[in-house]
């Protein structure tokens, strides 16, 4: 059985590129650094109201491509506003990958391509904010 959302995992060229990137989106420092020497593969942050964990990992452990187009999925993170999220991440340097857009009442999803490849998706979800709000109240 899924019980949900444990550590989504980004790869990069630059890992410190992408680690600074990361932590000014997030407004968050990484809580893990794998011991390297040298730049660090491996690098972890807790972020949101569930402490979801998002990785950053050295592209040189990234699995082959699967498909015509290689393949993948876009996990989308929880916002308040998902248009206010999506201009930030573009004025971060990211570039559009789908707009804003409603997908039904209380549900905007909106993704960006970071600078190192990886689709990044931002939700305003209703259903999220219902849960988060209850689970505080109990």
């Amino acid at each position: 059985m899924l019980r949900g959302l444990t550590t989504v995992t980004y790869f990069a060229d630059d890992v410190p590129a992408a680690v600074r990137w990361y932590a000014e989106v997030a407004g968050a420092d990484p809580y893990f650094v794998r011991p390297e020497e040298g730049p660090p593969a491996y690098v972890e942050f807790r972020l949101g109201d569930l402490q979801h964990e998002l990785g950053i990992l050295d592209r040189r452990y990234a699995p082959a491509a699967t498909g015509p187009a290689g393949g993948g999925v876009v996990t989308y993170w929880a916002v308040d506003d998902a248009r206010a999220a999506f201009d930030r991440l573009l004025a971060l340097g990211a570039t559009v990958h789908q707009e804003p857009i409603e997908r039904g009442p209380g549900y905007v999803t909106a993704s960006v391509v970071d600078p190192f490849g990886n689709v990044l998706g931002v939700m305003a979800n209703q259903h999220y904010l219902d849960m988060v709000e209850g689970r505080a109240s109990a």
